[in-house]
């Protein structure tokens, strides 16, 4: 589950409910790195039907700004981009290169700022990756057991929204990019929070900060089931501090309101279901498959489930799927319409069809 691939332009409104897809205000889009690389994913994920596009820029400590090389892949999507929207995503490798220190902080900001200024093509940050877990932040507890994570990334997203808005205010920079679960233990050998406790945490570093708004224009979010065989709108346990799609007017929203105020835009920015590679295929693909991977029907009827229910919900502007293509490496995410080699997958056609049905 990382950060940040797609058809017909559809126009993200900021304002707008996902129940008024009708209007344009509901996207669907996939997450894709190789839209990176030169070659005909871009295309495909066009004619797949989506309409956005999420990719990741790496910030490396000492960095205030992305290197030329950086630069040129960013510029270069954004002008093959014909319409798509891109939503970038900007975190650290991992958790060993969290920004901790203010001087960290300022050139994270500058390197997310920079990108504001030199590629008009990108008007879509998400700041950070799943902050609440320690694959990509650490230190999430204290030596009492108190959350520092949330404090401190509230700290970097607050510097970042600055500097990203004294470059262009009109940039929109979506905060959280939050994992479903944690457990909001220390001590455990895998310090992570539970997107509850985050989310109230980050509310409270909101009002200590003095603000007179909250430094972000929506709220990204990883719903992903705990396994692909898992329906996408299967909701949690009342009691259970995870959150997942089916928990948004019950968990999500409300945390949210009470973090933030109501009406904040929310964006699913990465939502997986695997598939089994067919024998057919298996020679293209490495290593071994860890998950609980579906067939491809399955698939297609879970993401339309995904899309029917997102768009119904208000509030809520779009959903990412996390890939368009497969990823080669069996412990990555077999979770594309189409296979490693840019053939569709019999999902693609149903997909298709549910993005140019979405609406409530």
């Amino acid at each position: 589950m990382r950060g940040v691939t797609i058809a017909v332009l559809v126009v993200l409104s900021l304002t707008g409910c996902g129940g008024d897809s009708a209007d344009d205000s509901f996207v669907v889009g996939a997450v894709d790195d190789a839209v990176r690389h030169p070659g005909p994913t871009l295309d495909q994920l066009r004619e797949a039907g989506f309409g956005a596009v999420g990719i990741t820029s790496f910030w490396q400590p000492g960095l205030s700004a992305p290197t030329p090389e950086e630069l040129g892949v960013l510029r270069n999507v954004a002008a093959r981009a014909d319409g798509t929207r891109i939503f970038l995503s900007v975190y650290q490798p991992g958790s060993a290169t969290t920004p901790l220190t203010a001087e960290a902080r300022t050139q994270f900001a500058s390197y997310v700022a920079a990108i504001v200024r030199d590629v008009p093509g990108v008007r879509d940050i998400v700041v950070g990756n799943e902050p609440n877990l320690n694959r990509f932040w650490l230190p999430q507890f204290d030596e009492s057991g108190n959350d520092v994570a949330a404090p401190a990334y509230f700290a970097l997203l607050s510097e970042v929204h600055d500097a990203a808005k004294e470059a262009d205010e009109d940039v929109t920079i979506w905060g959280g990019a939050l994992a479903p679960r944690g457990i909001d233990r220390p001590g455990t050998g895998r310090d992570t929070h539970s997107p509850t406790t985050f989310i109230r945490d980050l509310g409270a570093a909101y009002r200590a900060s003095g603000r007179e708004a909250p430094p972000l224009d929506g709220f990204a979010f990883h719903p992903y089931p705990a396994s692909s065989s898992i329906p996408p709108d299967r909701p949690t346990d009342p009691a259970s501090k995870s959150i997942l799609l089916a928990d948004y007017e019950e968990k999500l929203a409300p945390l949210l309101a009470e973090a933030f105020g109501p009406g904040l835009p929310v964006l699913y920015s990465e939502l997986g279901v695997e598939t089994l590679v067919p024998p057919a295929k298996a020679p293209l693909y490495e290593g071994t498959e860890p998950g609980q991977p579906v067939d491809e029907a399955t698939q297609a009827d879970y993401y339309r489930r995904a899309i029917e229910l997102a768009a119904c919900q208000e509030d809520v502007v779009g959903l990412l799927l996390f890939h368009s293509h497969d990823e080669r490496a069996l412990t990555g995410f077999q979770s594309g319409v189409y296979y490693v080699d840019g053939t569709p997958k019999a999902s693609l056609e149903p997909v298709r069809t549910a993005i140019r049905a979405a609406g409530c």
